[in-house]
């Protein structure tokens, strides 16, 4: 009787669903639904189809960028010929260059903030669906160890860098503007070291996040995958000892289930990774093209515009690219996330 009733344990812990039905894949967001592709089995071919529509719906952007930019050089083009004039004040023309500058960036600059902002929180509201249903994937594989800890690992480390993101780092980043006009204002070396420590601080900081998220995930993979495969074996070998003449057919066929599992975990994992690459890449290149245009601008503008001012391009420049590294840190725990549950039991 105690072998018929383990062995009953064993085949209720085995026979589990692995429809696709089973799985409840949370559907991408409204934001990311009109460039989800029509193929989402093909992790390569959805993210070019992404990348494609994506391109198409951004160029307005990068065109109201160019402007701004265009009208950013002119204005450090004006100023460079005002302080060519004899008798004219250099300090006098600077600070109004500088503080022409500064308005023209300033709300271009809060708009590319807030929508980094918006894009964080997005792919980790969407992260907090698509994970349970990722760990349930992986548990019914047989990785009940390996997607506990994956999960585990995901939420603390996505809830710190989104607490601290909206807490701390775009608070920062205002400072670190402020700071940044100042300096070019005063050319004060005082502002100059305080605005250096605070973008070496908050790029330091994203850096070691991902250091310590990538190395957990892999120890914990590595550690928690032995173990799962040691309980599977045990379970299996279990099975096909117990029961006579079909213990072995029993043991194979578990082996199926398992593998059907694996096969549901794996689409919905390549469909999550479709829907956080959705939800970023508009953002993503926005941002990216007012950081390589600044930084453009910024490189023509220093051949003939004082260099306090063509600094300060530099730094709003830095501000998009913190931003920008603010909203890839996000994508890339979300993804990396999703690889290691696909890479679990395999």
């Amino acid at each position: 009787m105690k072998k018929i009733l383990i062995l009953g344990m064993l085949w209720m812990m085995l026979a589990l669903p692995v429809s696709a039905n089973s799985v409840a894949v949370p559907d991408a967001p409204d934001q990311a639904q009109e460039l989800m592709p029509q193929d989402q089995d093909d992790l390569g071919q959805g993210v070019l189809s992404i990348l494609k529509e994506a391109l198409e719906q951004v160029a307005p952007n990068f065109t109201s960028c160019g402007k701004l930019c265009a009208g950013v050089f002119a204005t450090c083009l004006v100023l460079a010929v005002v302080r060519s004039f004899q008798g004219q004040s250099k300090a006098a023309a600077d600070l109004v260059g500088i503080l022409a500058v500064a308005v023209l960036l300033a709300g271009n600059t809060h708009s590319m903030i807030t929508q980094g902002t918006q894009t964080v929180t997005q792919i980790s509201q969407y992260g907090k669906l698509l994970l349970p249903a990722m760990t349930a994937a992986l548990a019914a594989q047989g990785g009940g160890i390996t997607a506990a800890a994956l999960y585990t690992a995901t939420a603390l480390f996505d809830a710190v860098l989104c607490a601290l993101i909206s807490g701390v780092l775009i608070p920062a980043v205002y400072g670190f503007l402020v700071l940044s006009i100042l300096s070019a204002m005063t050319r004060d070396s005082i502002f100059q070291k305080l605005k250096d420590l605070c973008k070496w601080a908050m790029s330091r900081f994203l850096k070691i996040l991902l250091y310590v998220f990538t190395g957990y995930m892999a120890i914990t993979g590595v550690v928690s995958g032995s173990a799962d495969q040691t309980a599977l074996k045990a379970t299996k070998l279990t099975i096909s000892s117990m029961v006579p003449v079909v213990g072995g057919i029993l043991s194979d066929a578990s082996e199926t289930v398992l593998v059907g599992a694996g096969v549901v975990k794996n689409a919905a994992g390549i469909y999550g990774m479709l829907a956080i690459i959705a939800l970023a890449v508009i953002p993503f290149l926005t941002i990216g093209a007012h950081y390589l245009l600044l930084k453009l601008t910024a490189a023509l503008s220093g051949v003939f515009a004082p260099k306090p001012l063509a600094g300060l391009l530099e730094d709003f420049s830095a501000c998009m690219g913190l931003v920008l590294g603010m909203v890839g840190a996000e994508c890339v725990i979300q993804l990396i996330s999703v690889v290691c549950f696909m890479k679990g039991m395999s």
